[in-house]
């Protein structure tokens, strides 16, 4: 599969952009594992245009993510091209329009899938956001619909791809659904199936294991998977997934001990990527999730998420390798978010 000009293999693994959860540190653990193409969390326009830090800070990349997209989300045109241009400048390598964020505070003033109930204006900010940018590709990342009565993706996808855009991805929910019941991948293939159809349709929504991947690469003939929820608290799904894909086996999961670890990793560079304070008060969110299943561990979330100092934080993490240390790793399984764009 490739991106305009960007090659990335047979059946590439993609991790969601998500609000909050996508910040250096786990992109950083989640390319460890082989995510083919990591994004940024998702970055408001109003936001990069009024100069506010929180979005500047987000645009910051590495060259060990490449290749990394950088996400923009906005509902009015002017300030979605100027912030694309922005993205452009900070260098990614793909810059992805959200058009699929259903929370009310984003969709309900008619951004991210907001935007799927005005189609016209969805496509021209995708075509002027295409023209504004010189050298980087532009993808967009949207749902089914708005709703049940409204699940108008096969026209949507036809009219972005007449527009420019270089790839599609498509969660298998409408707005209306938020992350309720089961992604829907049939629209999806049948988007994917289309022989007018050229550019990569990538899917997403409820991929948790290598034999779920594997349907939907064969059973939809999708070019891509994004992974979104089930990475939290779970980077080593990437490889877990390309493990099921080459062999047609299962993967053992981490040990306690090997999570404890990787725990200990992830802190360590949200602490070089963000400084002391900010790092530990961002890793809090996804600490204790490493180790969601263990049994009578309420009181140790507890510490991991209210501790404020570092070596106080990499103890804490010691003494779990040493009480549970030789608990069953298959009963440990991740709680699912709700922050996937």
């Amino acid at each position: 599969m490739k991106i305009a000009d960007i090659e990335l293999g047979e059946k590439p693994l993609l991790l969601a952009p998500m609000e909050d959860v996508t910040d250096p540190s786990f992109r950083y653990m989640c390319k460890r594992f082989g995510a083919d193409v990591v994004y940024t969390e998702f970055i408001s326009s109003d936001g990069l245009i009024r100069d506010a830090a929180k979005s500047l800070k987000k645009l910051e990349i590495t060259e060990a993510e490449r290749p990394v997209g950088i996400q923009i989300y906005g509902h009015l045109i002017e300030p979605m091209v100027e912030a694309a241009r922005m993205a452009e400048a900070a260098g990614p390598d793909i810059i992805d329009i959200n058009f699929g964020c259903p929370m009310k505070k984003i969709a309900g003033r008619g951004a991210g899938s907001g935007m799927m109930r005005d189609v016209p204006l969805m496509v021209e900010m995708t075509r002027r956001i295409v023209q504004a940018v010189d050298h980087t590709p532009v993808t967009v990342k949207t749902r089914l619909g708005w709703d049940d009565e409204n699940k108008n993706i096969e026209e949507i996808a036809l009219r972005l791809q007449d527009v420019g855009i270089a790839a599609l991805t498509i969660h298998g929910r409408t707005r209306a659904q938020i992350y309720r019941g089961e992604a829907d991948w049939t629209l999806i293939g049948r988007v994917k199936n289309n022989p007018a159809i050229r550019i990569p349709i990538i899917g997403n929504g409820d991929v948790d294991s290598g034999p779920k991947a594997a349907e939907m690469f064969d059973r939809y003939g999708v070019d891509g998977v994004m992974i979104g929820r089930a990475t939290y608290g779970r980077p080593w799904i990437f490889t877990e997934i390309r493990h099921y894909l080459t062999t047609g086996r299962l993967m053992p999961q981490p040990s306690v001990r090997e999570r404890v670890e990787l725990a200990k990793l992830h802190l360590a560079k949200s602490l070089e990527f963000k400084g002391e304070k900010v790092g530990v008060l961002e890793m809090r969110r996804h600490l204790s999730c490493y180790f969601k299943g263990l049994p009578d561990f309420k009181a140790t979330r507890l510490k991991l998420v209210t501790l404020t100092d570092p070596e106080q934080i990499v103890a804490t993490l010691d003494e779990i390798a040493r009480v549970w240390g030789d608990y069953d790793a298959s009963e440990i399984v991740p709680k699912p978010l709700s922050h996937e764009v």
